[in-house]
């Protein structure tokens, strides 16, 4: 089996803006984005290689930041294509009916009904696989489970499933360090050196990565958080995201959220959840406001974002990337 790697809507913007440092590429993306700590491409290709045994995988030079990703993971060869080779053959191969018509498929939100975008297609032991999608560890030969997101709130419904799917018994790591205080409720992996304060509460299924720390107090539920977050003293984190290396201080609230790398918030600070009207959250792309089709969506807080103390962030905002937020400030734009 050879994989095509597709290009797909969700390379047309990032949710948390990568810099050219991360991403060596003039189109952002979210292929970046790690799940259980590892990158999502990396993920993907693990998870199909053990199916299939992958002989080469085909990245479009457009998205040539992906092969460095895999290249320092795996030993599968990576060739680059140019315009004119993937052209063809998407051109030639993407008209044949799909092989997988009885894959599972999990489509959240307004996603487009390009077939480039929400399919998994094969033929002639070709596998098109859209960057935006993510592969599911339930996957068989016969059916490949995945799932296939565009915007943040989409992500984060990905990270749910994943963890009610995936994280179905405790995995602790005997590196952790766990107080006797702290309760460990439902279903969660721990990794290593991550250290869990008095009176904390971890309710699962949730995923803490390397490194990271949980105050006393504090309370972490429904969340994938990643590699050396610092989780400070009485805080909530509630079905949210953490991209790594964030340093959350005292009494924050933070639900329904994705959070950079690199992100600082002070303390008494927080994302608000749902609107007073009960209305569905609305998120602003390109200057064209978005109906989330939820009623529950707190904000993106991009990458090296410094949030001052006693701060409130509005559902449904972006906070952009390398912002400096003054304390005290109700973040509504």
């Amino acid at each position: 089996m050879k994989i095509v790697f597709l290009q797909s809507s969700s390379t047309s913007y990032s949710f948390l803006d990568y810099n050219e440092s991360e991403v060596d590429s003039s189109i952002p993306s979210n292929c970046s984005l790690y799940l259980f700590g590892r990158a999502l491409i990396t993920r993907n290709v693990e998870l199909i290689n053990s199916l299939y045994d992958l002989e080469t995988i085909f990245v479009p030079k457009k998205l040539n930041f992906i092969s460095s990703i895999i290249k320092s993971t795996t030993d599968i060869p990576v060739e680059e294509i140019d315009e004119n080779t993937y052209s063809k053959l998407i051109k030639s191969e993407l008209r044949v009916p799909n092989k997988f018509e009885n894959v599972e498929k999990n489509n959240f939100g307004n996603s487009s009904n390009n077939v480039q975008q929400n399919a998994l297609i094969t033929n002639n032991n070709l596998l098109f696989l859209p960057c935006n999608t993510v592969i599911g560890k339930r996957s068989t030969r016969k059916s490949i489970e995945y799932y296939k997101f565009q915007y943040p709130w989409e992500f984060l419904d990905i990270i749910q499933e994943l963890l009610k799917n995936e994280v179905t018994f405790s995995i602790i790591s005997n590196k952790a360090s766990i107080a006797k205080t702290a309760i460990i409720e439902g279903p969660c992996i721990i990794e290593d050196n991550v250290v869990i304060d008095d009176f904390a509460k971890i309710k699962g299924p949730s995923y803490i990565g390397n490194g990271s720390f949980v105050g006393m107090g504090s309370l972490i539920r429904n969340s994938m958080i990643d590699y050396n977050t610092n989780i400070g003293f009485n805080c909530e984190i509630g079905k949210t995201y953490f991209a790594g290396n964030a340093k959350i201080s005292h009494h924050n609230v933070i639900l329904d959220s994705i959070i950079g790398k690199n992100v600082w918030f002070g303390g008494y600070s927080g994302t608000a959840n749902v609107l007073l009207t009960r209305k569905n959250v609305q998120y602003r792309i390109n200057n064209e406001l978005i109906d989330t089709g939820r009623n529950h969506f707190g904000a993106v807080v991009s990458n090296n974002s410094a949030i001052g103390a006693s701060v409130i962030i509005l559902p449904g905002r972006k906070i952009p990337p390398d912002s400096i937020i003054p304390a005290g400030t109700i973040f509504s734009k």
